[in-house]
């Protein structure tokens, strides 16, 4: 068959190799002789008598006879095409046309019959006519709004201002009279095209808010339409940029960074990762309003207003976790242009990530730009990532992230062989450190009775989501020094942590503020030792002198960055990161 040509079914081919199977069966044979024998006897007779009326009624009743014949010995195979049997024996159907035509009345008549029921048979009514409308993707509208209120409102606040014309200063007076939280005043004026002339005018500001209001009915699609690009439903990294940039430059717990603006990319990166990381859950890289409407992120947005310390909003804004994530990162990049390879990460925690982890890490199953692939490093923003969902394993989207490098093959299970593969370096790192290691069989069923698949011989992710402690799993297969920890603490109270604890202070919360103390400890003590000398590479001692204030020093170690007072994602190149 030449290339491309379809093979088809043939019906014909099918038919005839069913007719010649039953037509090979012994007792089909014995009948069909049967059956000539009386056929041959009939036209004897027929010719011998020589009177026509006897003959037909010999042969009706021969007919008669020959069918029950046919219905005593007939075969199962004979029912794939009975009529064949009688276009083979011609003079088996001597029925005269009036009885043929009152047949094929009847079956005419008895067809019309059902047609006609099914004909009366009147369908009801559309139900989707009666069914209301319950899906919302800009939200469930409420009572009736009054619009011409609002916009009443809004412009007796612009009448306040020169020439009704409001700064970015002036937004957040405008933001309460549109009913919205403080610090979505940058959001507001970016929106009603304030970057491009400084100012927003009343009517313009008027025609944007008055179109939400009558497209957007809660807050996360009203939130989504002032960020989003034209033409989009969703949001995108680089879409949070110019809010931040605004919670940083007015925010009085942020105060201190005004002086030190190279600073203000890397604390608007870490909070940016930190959104996506909490609630993109779907991981595409595109936030909507679905999952922006799931999240908490919008409290928190409302809660700047009321927090003086930013140091409190830990889920998202914290000054102190982004010291320790930025401090952890800058001890492994010893160059220091804002990329790790392999050999670098490996260092992190005294080397207590096996190479078969970071090597998963680095194959893209969790990285989302081409650099991992193309060039063997991940940015500032992948390693934000990594770094609390490896001290955090309890949160859904680090177990999403283990499971993701854990799963070799991307069969969406953790098979017993994915899982010896890891164990193996973590049994020839127990045997450098003189630790006989446990069997791989023992610490299966270990594991298994830990995490309570549903099917056996795999663990699913839904399976470790529904394990408390996911955390002792992950690090048993590559974190060494976790693993340790883990074996040397009891059973029942490694519960007791799963269950209470967790409640009331995350393990990533619980991680950064330990880290932040022992760095201040650390700043405190250099100053000592370096008492009246300046350091040289300490980034904001320098620049702000109530640093301590905020307990926010730089350590003595760091170098001064390049200067990056303009916001620029790009060069984190994100713009390939969900491509």
């Amino acid at each position: 068959m030449s290339p491309g040509k379809v093979l088809q079914p043939v019906l014909k081919m099918k038919v005839d190799e069913l007719f010649l199977c039953w037509l090979s069966q012994p007792a089909t044979q014995l009948t069909l002789k049967d059956c000539l024998r009386r056929i041959k006897n009939e036209e004897k007779t027929e010719i011998g008598n020589g009177d026509s009326g006897n003959g037909k009624n010999e042969r009706f009743a021969n007919k008669n006879s020959k069918q029950c014949i046919l219905g005593d010995t007939r075969l199962p195979l004979m029912s794939f095409n009975p009529p064949q049997l009688s276009t083979t024996l011609p003079l088996a159907t001597p029925a005269s046309p009036r009885n043929i035509s009152s047949v094929r009345a009847t079956r005419r008549s008895s067809g019309t019959r059902v047609v006609q029921t099914k004909k009366e048979e009147t369908l009801p009514p559309s139900l989707s006519q009666n069914i209301p409308t319950f899906y919302f993707p800009r939200g469930c509208p409420k009572e009736k709004v009054n619009v011409d209120a609002v916009i009443a409102k809004i412009e007796r606040t612009f009448s306040e201002f020169p020439n009704e014309r409001a700064t970015l200063e002036d937004m957040g007076k405008v933001a309460k009279a549109c009913e919205c939280p403080l610090y979505w005043k940058g959001p507001l004026f970016y929106s009603a095209g304030g970057e491009r002339t400084g100012y927003v005018s009343v009517h313009k500001f008027v025609a944007m808010w008055r179109k939400i209001l009558q497209t957007c009915y809660d807050d996360a699609a009203k939130f989504v339409h002032l960020l989003m690009n034209p033409g989009c439903n969703y949001l995108v990294q680089e879409d949070f940029i110019p809010f931040l940039q605004d919670v940083v430059n007015s925010h009085p717990g942020l105060s201190f960074l005004k002086e030190a603006s190279e600073f203000h990319s890397r604390y608007i990166t870490t909070v940016i990762q930190r959104i996506f990381y909490t609630v993109n859950r779907s991981w595409s890289g595109k936030i909507t309003c679905n999952e922006l409407r799931k999240s908490n992120f919008l409290q928190n947005v409302a809660l700047l207003e009321e927090e003086a310390d930013i140091n409190q909003l830990t889920e998202y804004f914290s000054y102190e976790h982004f010291y320790v994530i930025y401090c952890k990162f800058w001890e492994l990049d010893t160059d220091h242009d804002l990329y790790i390879d392999r050999k670098d990460l490996a260092r992190h925690n005294d080397h207590a990530i096996s190479n078969r982890m970071i090597e998963r890490i680095f194959s893209g199953a969790v990285t989302r730009g081409r650099k991992a692939q193309k060039d063997g490093k991940i940015s500032y923003a992948d390693f934000v990532w990594f770094l609390i969902s490896e001290e955090d394993k309890k949160t859904p989207t680090s177990i999403e992230y283990w499971f993701r490098c854990m799963d070799l093959d991307g069969d969406g299970a953790l098979s017993m062989y994915e899982l010896e593969y890891f164990y193996e370096e973590q049994c020839q790192k127990l045997d450098n450190m003189a630790i006989e290691p446990l069997p791989f069989e023992d610490c299966l069923c270990q594991m298994l009775d830990l995490v309570k698949p549903q099917y056996e011989g795999k663990i699913t992710l839904h399976d470790l989501k529904r394990c408390k402690l996911t955390n002792v799993f992950f690090d048993t297969f590559f974190n060494i020094e976790k693993y340790l920890d883990h074996e040397q603490k009891d059973q029942f109270s490694m519960l007791r942590d799963g269950e209470g604890e967790s409640q009331e202070i995350s393990d990533w919360e619980k991680y950064a503020a330990e880290e932040y103390d022992i760095l201040v400890a650390e700043e405190a003590a250099s100053d000592q030792w370096n008492d009246g000398y300046e350091a040289e590479l300490n980034p904001v001692d320098h620049q702000k002198a109530n640093v301590l204030k905020y307990q926010t020093e730089k350590r003595p170690f760091f170098e001064m960055p390049s200067h990056l007072a303009d916001v620029d994602l790009d060069e984190y190149d994100y713009e390939e990161d969900f491509e």
